[in-house]
């Protein structure tokens, strides 16, 4: 129940299997979490009830910030909007030519459909050079008759992507407006307004995606918002942007590609945040939800931006976003038996309906979360979501023995383990993805669990990898959710220079950093939201003359009215040292080109006293024991002391082996592991002999 004078700033994370609530009430600094199952079909109304379990007025909610995965299922299941292209005479099969590359590496077929279709794919006469020069200006009744064309055949959005537009981007402009003169609804874009940036594919996949995504996100937003406004709600609604940020809603209607990987993104900035403030700068990102284990690692409390990402392949993304990677090792990961006789877990997932076996709600395969209610790490009488009453632990475990124990000659036990250990090898694997193959020594990163499952595997993962120790957040379970409500607001933008750099003229550089810089803060200015203060960053992709890849540059320089002060000399340095970190080495006598400026405008958004999470003083482990279960590993079963984890106090030493529950999630400590709450209230967690050296 809330008081009238309570404000809150609500965090709304909607996965695949749960959607996880954060309340954080302004006035007076507390703080609840909310986790329910999420509502297939409709995300909105999971979104409501995940609010509504907390806060019975929603007049009381200032602002409300979410992180979706409308977009993200929709492009993985191929369920976004039919969409149409309007291209160059010439150009209709981009998408499908990609950069000739195959699903497979070393196949030598491979089946690949495009998300539009070849006749909804429609030529048009036009030619701009890559100079910028206008060759052929566009038949703009030939542009309408295609759009037109398209609308006969049910086409609901529709792009227009002509070649080399980010050198010119009049022939797309004007098409634009004549698509728009006799086109039904607001789903048309040009991709010079989406990425004016180099590369033809690219700027046609990521366009053509938004299109794609236009209709449904734009749907699932405006029932989001008549939803909150029949409760009551009359304050604001943010997005979680794929690099961290947020956007207002009205953005999100128009970029939904830039939501692609919303969810996971605001967990990877609440940790980067939890664990700077715990002292923890490097940290690997473990987030275990229903579907799938999202790994990003996080340097210096800052986490890598990637240019761009493949969702699924052929489907490219060319916008910032969180640098991470994606397995299908999630809780409803399905456990199975491939013909060569291997234990294989996902990447098809049991989802929130028909959930694990043990949700007794009709699926008959053993998923990941199966194999740790029968281990006993889960506990069956208190299921995570508030839904079941108990976990089928019967159930769970015929399902182990039929799918996996008997085709493998295992009991149920040692199958159920095998399960846990198979998930492990394929999070590990991730692990090492993102930290040694890039360069990254594991043993000076701490890994940090979160989402549901994240804290069950926490041990295995420390010792298969090499890492220092782990960081396992106040509430694991809605870390996602607590992102949400800590983001900055975003605006990045991109426009192709590709100029030598000795040749550039400087002041027509200094002069794009300032119109884009001032087109994000003006959008800053007109979202309606109050910033703490603004910021803004330039970047520049780099190369040497006649190299394919470059590498992103970021160039100190502040905007100081209408100039940023650039000069060649300050790039050229800014380059050296950034292409010397990369490569080691520097080249002579090689001309240096400047491909692409970035620009990104942020706004800081108030970040709340992490200390508000921690623990009241005064009850130790003792008092926090809640009895001991039965818990199968190394091969049997061993008598395991069972914890309430949020009321322990600070400093209370947790020696393993151990479960540690709470509302949204279970912690298993291992035996040769020790837990510590820190003063932010969080676990850290070390190997026994290390216990003394931790602060």
């Amino acid at each position: 129940m809330t008081s009238p004078s309570s404000r809150y700033v609500v965090g709304v994370d909607v996965g695949g299997t749960f959607t996880d609530v954060f309340f954080l009430n302004e006035a007076t600094g507390q703080c609840h979490v909310a986790k329910v199952p999420s509502t297939l079909g409709d995300q909105s109304q999971g979104f409501i009830e995940g609010i509504k379990a907390h806060i019975t007025d929603f007049a009381d909610l200032a602002t409300v910030v979410h992180g979706t995965t409308v977009g993200t299922n929709a492009l993985l299941e191929r369920k976004g909007a039919k969409t149409g292209i309007i291209t160059t005479s010439g150009f209709r099969d981009t998408l499908e030519m990609r950069r000739r590359d195959r699903p497979q590496t070393w196949g030598l077929w491979g089946e690949y459909e495009p998300v539009v279709p070849r006749d909804c794919r429609v030529e048009v006469s036009e030619r701009t050079l890559a100079d910028g020069t206008i060759y052929t200006k566009v038949d703009l009744e030939e542009v309408r008759q295609a759009a037109l064309y398209l609308l006969e055949l049910g086409v609901e959005a529709i792009c227009v992507v002509f070649i080399n537009a980010y050198a010119n981007a009049a022939n797309e402009h004007s098409a634009l407006q004549a698509v728009k003169q006799v086109w039904p609804n607001d789903h048309v874009e040009a991709s010079s307004n989406i990425l004016p940036e180099i590369r033809e594919f690219e700027r046609t996949s990521t366009t053509t995606l938004n299109a794609y995504l236009q209709p449904l996100v734009g749907s699932y937003l405006y029932k989001l918002e008549t939803a909150l406004v029949q409760d009551g709600f009359c304050g604001e609604v943010l997005i979680v942007q794929s690099n961290g940020g947020v956007m207002t809603v009205e953005t999100a209607r128009r970029l939904p590609v830039r939501t692609a990987l919303s969810g996971p993104a605001a967990g990877v900035i609440a940790s980067a945040y939890i664990a700077t403030e715990a002292g923890f700068p490097n940290v690997i990102t473990c987030d275990m939800g229903g579907t799938s284990f999202d790994v990003s690692l996080v340097a210096e409390g800052a986490s890598a931006l990637s240019p761009q990402t493949n969702i699924d392949f052929g489907m490219t993304i060319r916008t910032p976003m969180i640098e991470m990677t994606t397995i299908g090792a999630g809780g409803g990961s399905i456990a199975s038996v491939d013909r060569g006789g291997l234990l294989q877990i996902g990447p098809e997932s049991a989802g929130s309906y028909p959930g694990p076996v043990c949700y007794g709600q009709g699926n008959a395969r053993p998923t990941v979360t199966d194999a740790n209610v029968v281990l006993g790490r889960i506990n069956a009488d208190k299921p995570i979501g508030g839904k079941l009453e108990r976990l089928d632990v019967e159930r769970a475990k015929a399902a182990i023995e039929t799918h996996v124990g008997a085709p493998l000659g295992l009991s149920v036990m040692v199958a159920a383990e095998a399960i846990i250990r198979v998930a492990n090898s394929k999070m590990a694997g991730a692990i090492r993805l993102v930290s040694i193959e890039r360069g990254h020594d594991p043993k000076y990163f701490t890994a940090m669990p979160f989402g549901g499952g994240g804290a069950l595997h926490t041990g295995a993962l420390m010792k298969e990898v090499g890492l220092q120790s782990a960081l396992v957040p106040r509430y694991p379970g809605i870390n996602s959710a607590l992102g949400c409500t800590i983001a900055d607001m975003r605006h990045d933008f991109v426009q192709t220079i590709n100029g030598v750099l000795g040749g550039l003229d400087m002041d027509d550089l200094d002069w794009r950093m300032v119109q884009l810089a001032q087109q994000g803060l003006g959008l800053l200015k007109t979202a309606g939201v109050a910033f703490g203060g603004t910021e803004v960053q330039f970047e520049l992709d780099m190369s040497y003359q006649g190299q394919t890849h470059t590498v992103d540059v970021a160039v100190p320089l502040d905007l100081n009215g209408e100039t940023t002060g650039v000069t060649e000399a300050l790039v050229r340095a800014a380059f050296e040292t950034r292409y010397l970190a990369v490569y080691g080495r520097l080249l002579d006598n090689i001309a240096i080109r400047v491909l692409n400026l970035r620009v990104s405008a942020l706004g800081k958004r108030p970040k709340f006293d992490l200390t508000l999470l921690a623990p009241a003083a005064g009850v130790d482990l003792t008092q926090a024991r809640s009895g001991t279960r039965q818990v199968w590993f190394d091969g049997g079963f061993h008598e395991t002391g069972v914890y309430e984890r949020l009321p322990l106090s600070v400093g209370q030493m947790v020696p393993g082996p151990a479960l540690l529950e709470q509302p949204d999630a279970t912690i298993f400590i291992e035996p040769d592991l020790t837990g510590r709450v820190d003063h932010l209230g969080n676990l850290v967690i070390t190997r026994k002999q290390e216990d003394t050296d931790v602060d």
